[in-house]
């Protein structure tokens, strides 16, 4: 049986995602990262990164983690890519180049874009855009993502999606890191095909009951 250990609130959403397109039969265990409980070793507290159990299988204490029938795998971004190879038909590479070009654009986003976006996502969920103070780390932040938005921007003007011209996990994998400066709307105004692309992406079945499962779950 197929486990994914983690919170939809979390970059569990990656591999959750690609579930959701495969249909695949799978088993939930919500672990909550340690961070948002005010005590994770208190009795009675859930489940959560830095719970004995949790560790056994990541010592880490990061998620998602995986177990596949006793193959158990940590990294969402290595657990989207295994899942596509294993189950994902056309939403997985069909040669050793497209596999390639999936492990680039997956890293791409983790490199270049994911934590800036990711610094705007909070900085708005916080408030920021309330105080001049923090407006100006959003332009900060939104600036460094200007390069990269462009060469996805341009990609995306000769192709409709990351690789081969399908969807694909590539596709899950960028979105969900680009997902994160979506809040700021003169990133995407700007870029008409990236803008969209994401909501192309987010308008897919799969992540549509990928995102009502996380809305479910306590903020």
């Amino acid at each position: 049986m197929l486990t994914i250990y983690g919170v939809y609130r979390s970059r569990a959403t990656r591999p959750l995602w690609l579930i959701e397109e495969l249909g695949l039969a799978f088993r939930h265990v919500p672990v909550i990262q340690a961070y948002r409980l005010a005590d994770a070793s208190a009795a009675g507290a859930p489940v959560n990164t830095r719970s004995p159990e949790f560790l056994a299988i990541n010592p880490m204490g990061s998620i998602p983690s995986m177990d596949d029938d006793g193959f158990v795998l940590h990294e969402s971004l290595a657990i989207t890519l295994y899942l596509a190879k294993k189950h994902g038909g056309a939403l997985g590479p069909k040669d050793l180049q497209e596999d390639a070009l999936m492990v680039q654009w997956a890293l791409f986003g983790a490199t270049s874009i994911e934590e800036d976006a990711l610094d705007i996502q909070m900085a708005i969920g916080k408030g920021a855009m309330e105080t001049e103070e923090g407006r100006a780390k959003i332009a900060a932040s939104a600036a460094n993502l200007e390069r990269p938005f462009d060469v996805l921007e341009d990609h995306l003007k000769a192709s409709p999606f990351m690789v081969g011209g399908r969807f694909t996990a590539a596709d899950i994998l960028v979105a969900e890191v680009v997902r994160y400066a979506q809040g700021h709307a003169p990133l995407f105004d700007a870029r008409p095909s990236l803008k969209a692309w994401l909501e192309t992406c987010q308008a897919r079945p799969a992540f549509k009951a990928m995102w009502e499962k996380r809305l479910q779950e306590p903020a």
